[in-house]
């Protein structure tokens, strides 16, 4: 369209609302085109993108197999009602029963991460006749109503008060623990008290525990193998579903197709959106074990939407699973991984500003304090405003230096395209580690 860099932000801010933000003080990034690991703006920028955008954009962009699947099915059927039966929509349900872990089968097919949430709840009470859902407060699982209660962040208070039967259990996020106590034990007092309050809820209650397998925007938790084999445990003791939330951390993100095969356990239910597609199209799914898919069979299915199984987004998400499987992505998310996790640990043991960094295949976080004995954030949670001053300066750095990625609070996140080379990486963190120059001026002690 020839739009320049200032007309097309002044038509999105004049025509359109933007998610998460006050639409006055803020200022959209103008985004023209992509390939691969970079991304240009509309005035002809080059971005290095370290965050797959959302943590989405998995096999990088603009690859050909997958627009050509689009305009091939774009050229066949579009769209067809969610009672019909597509080629697009069989292939794809039966790709996923291959790919996922246990018994996992039948695919409820939705648009986005909100709404397989919200399908999963509306299952797992339907199924058990119980009401509970059982969540943590380091979680984000979507911003529709049911989603956005589930959420535990401060996202969720506008929303409120939200639908009734959530209840929190704690997050074994074992950095920031007063507790004194290893890791392992740590985890083993998080499992005592979920258990706690499962029977203060009364286990004949709860419907199931919904979790990020590994926590997202909230700060890439990574529990250990013990806590959620006792987790799973848990569930099969009181007959409680366990759904895992793989909408960002699955499709190779991790290192493996979804993050709970490094725990050895398989899910009740499994959420995904993001990497299912890599956001070529937008789709989401709740995938459900045979047994649940089962109960359907002489019961009504109480759900449904418009676009649900939409054949368009189905086309590109059964091209974005070969892509995967072609070019060996999850293989090489895991190899690429122990590679950045090397680089980052450096990187933590030359800055003192880095508290923490967390990191699980090309899925990893920086977590940055004035302290690193009182481990004071360096910025408080849910900071703005003036409290975000450090954190802002290095966001501007990363924007001046042609380095995309996502800052939040204390953290900010390396999440790049699966496809990501090590020179690409060293790129990448050759601008981090000039930027954690300044975060280190502010450090106290």
């Amino acid at each position: 369209m020839g739009l320049s860099a200032q007309e097309v932000i002044h038509l999105n801010k004049e025509y359109t609302l933007f998610e998460w933000n006050a639409q006055g003080g803020f200022t959209p990034q103008p985004i023209d085109h992509a390939e691969g690991v970079y991304f240009w703006t509309s005035d002809g920028k080059r971005f290095l993108d370290f965050n797959s955008q959302l943590m989405s954009v998995n096999i990088g962009h603009g690859d050909r197999r997958v627009i050509d699947a689009i305009c091939k099915q774009a050229g066949q059927l579009t769209y067809a009602n969610p009672y019909a039966a597509t080629e697009a929509r069989g292939v794809l349900g039966q790709m996923l029963a291959e790919i996922t872990p246990g018994n996992l089968k039948k695919s409820f097919i939705t648009l986005g991460g909100s709404e397989a949430n919200e399908n999963a709840i509306k299952i797992a009470r339907m199924v058990s006749g119980r009401h509970k859902i059982l969540a943590r407060y380091r979680s984000y699982h979507g911003g529709t109503a049911g989603s956005m209660t589930l959420t535990g962040d401060p996202r969720r208070w506008a929303s409120e008060p939200g639908i009734p039967g959530v209840v929190r259990i704690p997050d074994p996020y074992y950095y920031r623990t007063r507790l004194n106590l290893t890791e392992d034990e740590f985890m083993m007092e998080c499992l005592n008290q979920t258990e706690d309050i499962i029977k203060f809820e009364g286990p004949n209650n709860v419907a199931a525990i919904i979790m990020e397998t590994v926590t997202g925007t909230n700060g890439i938790i990574i529990p250990t193998k013990a806590y959620y084999q006792g987790l799973r445990q848990l569930c099969d003791k009181y007959g409680i579903f366990l759904i895992l939330d793989e909408v960002m951390c699955g499709f190779g993100r991790t290192g493996k197709w979804f993050a709970c095969e490094h725990y050895d356990i398989a899910p009740d239910m499994m959420t995904m959106a993001k990497g299912l597609t890599s956001s070529y199209a937008p789709l989401g799914n709740c995938i459900v074990t045979e047994e649940i898919g089962k109960y359907f069979d002489d019961h009504v299915l109480w759900a449904g939407l418009t676009y649900g199984g939409h054949a368009l987004s189905c086309a590109a998400a059964i091209a974005c699973i070969n892509v995967y499987k072609e070019d060996n992505l999850i293989e090489r998310a895991a190899e690429m991984g122990r590679f950045l996790a090397e680089e980052e640990d450096k990187l933590k043991a030359k800055h003192p500003s880095v508290g923490d960094v967390r990191h699980i295949g090309l899925f990893s976080i920086f977590e940055l304090v004035r302290n690193r004995q009182t481990k004071e954030p360096m910025a408080p949670y849910n900071a703005s405003g003036k409290d975000m001053e450090v954190m802002n300066l290095i966001k501007k750095f990363f924007n001046e230096n042609g380095l995309f990625t996502f800052v939040r609070w204390n953290n900010f996140f390396v999440n790049p395209p699966l496809c990501i080379s090590k020179e690409e990486l060293k790129e990448g963190l050759e601008i981090v580690d000039r930027a954690l120059e300044i975060a280190d001026d502010f450090v106290t002690a």
